[in-house]
């Protein structure tokens, strides 16, 4: 794992459990339209947020209560000059319990400060996990977009 990967860490009071939970409800704190399933191990889900970002995750790792990775076999992102950057990255959860309460530390292995996309999708990826994740982890109610925004506001990935 290079230290040039985005990653994002956070703690909640919640239990390993509840945080894997949460993680896996991607629909409760990731926005756009998410088709497939998200909970399952070899399972592949799609995620599109308008014509600006299209990826499809295959989950290769599953341990509740400790990770989740996603690696992502097909990636489209109309705002990079490489629309394929995603394209074979990996998405990963680690959940682990440190001093009382869960850390969860989500890293983004293939999103590093060489790519175009780094700025726009680390600071979309830190509204997520940071914002939307942790609140759906903390009080059971994410934050993502309503579908389909075209208003400008608020980060999509």
């Amino acid at each position: 794992m290079s230290d040039q990967n985005f990653t994002a860490t956070f703690t909640v009071d919640q239990t390993p459990e509840e945080a894997f939970q949460a993680i896996t409800d991607v629909r409760g704190w990731w926005s756009g339209e998410i088709d497939g399933r998200t909970d399952a191990l070899g399972a592949e889900f799609t995620y599109r947020y308008q014509d600006v970002h299209y990826s499809r995750q295959r989950i290769t790792e599953l341990v509740p209560g400790r990770t989740v990775v996603w690696h992502v076999e097909e990636g489209f992102l109309d705002f990079v000059e490489n629309k394929t950057e995603w394209t074979g990255t990996d998405i990963r959860f680690d959940i682990s319990p440190k001093d009382g309460e869960t850390e969860v530390r989500f890293t983004h292995l293939g999103l590093d400060p060489d790519v175009q996309c780094f700025d726009g999708c680390s600071s979309a990826w830190s509204f997520y996990i940071n914002g939307s994740l942790r609140s759906l982890i903390s009080t059971g109610k994410g934050e993502p977009n309503d579908r389909e925004t075209t208003d400008g506001e608020g980060e999509s990935l």
